[in-house]
């Protein structure tokens, strides 16, 4: 099973330096990727504005520049999105990031992308929430493009392009591995017709399982070979305002151990540990959190190899 961490955001308040070590410590530790969480802005509570799950004064640093400082200071570990939300972007430009991000850290991307569920957001950025899904399938099939052909020429009911040419070409082409986030159904069935994988959040057990086989079923419908695609499971949500029920899973090392291993059984190929939620029950600092990290990673292995 592979290992990846969703990088805390917070770690900027003790520096920049702060956060270089702590992705080290991670890569030197022998976790498989380092993944960034996406949004650009989030809203204040308004009359008629639907509530979030998180604060609208949580610390988010930008997803893509992060993960260009991290890969300055890291050899070997991936570098991912778990997810960006994509339809919210334009994505000429993120398939000229997210290859740019390939070529400077040698192949090192994994793209994990979603639709996303705030309208406030999508309204600062000038999209159109209403019409998320379709541009989302309409952006995948672009960037695909823009990362292997020489000349570039998609034309959709959202996105045109026409005879551009986007280089240099990244290490991994139109195969950099783009991964497909959400639990609901049109999710299930992008995974299954247009993923590489899909990032399930919050699903394990018998609802994992099911999901799990939706999304090959809809590979087999599309004519996807569904043994070609992988599943990568959170351990548990990421921490909630307001929400103790699982503060202190983290440090329950034993227990997330156990985790992995159930979701391992239930066919999920990757396991992703949040950083945000080790910070929350208990590990403050920096070097509490690589040791913590280190203890969760040798307990989780010691489980699924």
């Amino acid at each position: 099973m592979r290992l990846t961490v969703d990088f805390p955001s917070v770690v900027y308040r003790d520096g920049p330096q702060s956060a270089a070590e702590l992705a080290r410590a991670i890569e030197q530790i022998g976790y498989d990727e380092i993944d960034m969480f996406d949004h650009v802005v989030m809203g204040h509570p308004l009359e008629g504005r639907e509530s979030g799950p998180y604060p609208a004064n949580m610390p988010i640093l930008e997803a893509l520049i992060t993960l260009g400082y991290i890969a300055a200071v890291t050899e070997r570990v991936g570098l991912g999105t778990d997810v960006l939300v994509l339809p919210q972007r334009q994505p000429t430009l993120v398939a000229k990031q997210v290859s740019t991000l390939d070529t400077l850290s040698g192949g090192r991307v994994r793209l994990g992308v979603g639709v996303g569920w705030q309208e406030s957001e999508y309204e600062s950025l000038g999209m159109d929430f209403h019409r998320r899904g379709a541009m989302m399938d309409e952006a995948i099939e672009l960037m695909r493009a823009s990362w292997g052909d020489s000349s570039i020429d998609y034309e959709g009911e959202h996105f045109v392009s026409r005879a551009m040419a986007m280089e240099p070409k990244p290490p991994q082409g139109a195969g950099i591995p783009l991964w497909i986030g959400g639990t609901s159904p049109a999710a299930l069935r992008r995974a299954g017709r247009l993923g590489d994988g899909w990032m399930a959040s919050g699903v394990l057990g018998e609802q994992g399982v099911a999901a799990v086989g939706e999304v090959r079923r809809y590979a087999e419908e599309a004519g996807r070979d569904p043994d070609a695609l992988e599943f990568q499971a959170q351990l548990a949500p990421p921490p909630r305002a307001g929400d103790t029920s699982m503060r202190d899973f983290w440090a329950r090392t034993a227990e997330v151990a156990a985790t992995a291993a159930a979701a391992q059984e239930a066919g999920f190929s990757w396991a992703a540990v949040n950083v945000t939620g080790v910070f929350v029950a208990g590990a403050r600092t920096p070097d509490a959190l690589t040791q913590a990290l280190a203890e969760l990673h040798d307990a989780i292995r010691a489980e699924v190899g």
